[in-house]
């Protein structure tokens, strides 16, 4: 069975199936500030916290992340973010790549894939 919640027309935020959570790709909250890459990362990584904890996961039950940076230069201030936020023997098979965001305000987004909880 495939129970996807939070479905609009375009794509569902979460999608569990066989004990498997994928979420859909995931920003900041806010970027009316103009919010800088360390805080756009740490509030990128809250909304996937929130999110893994509403589909029945948390951050140690990571399989799998793709991190889209919008420029490379800051890729060693994301990973201090990130490398903060992964609990020490649980890091997830990761890919980052540069690309182009969907809002030019965005420096950052992530796609995680993790295990249900039991």
């Amino acid at each position: 069975m495939i129970d996807r919640q939070q479905t609009k027309q375009r794509m569902s935020r979460i999608v569990v199936h066989n004990d498997t959570i994928y979420l859909c790709g995931q920003v900041c909250k806010d970027t009316t500030t103009e919010p800088t890459i360390r805080e756009q990362t740490a509030s990128m990584l809250e909304k996937v916290d929130e999110l893994l904890l509403e589909a029945g996961s948390d951050r140690e039950h990571l399989l799998s992340a793709t991190v889209y940076i919008r420029d490379m230069k800051d890729f060693a201030i994301m990973n201090e973010v990130w490398d903060a936020w992964i609990p020490e023997g649980h890091a997830p098979a990761r890919a980052c790549v540069e690309a182009r965001m969907a809002r030019p305000e965005l420096l950052v987004e992530v796609s995680v894939i993790a295990a249900v909880v039991k």
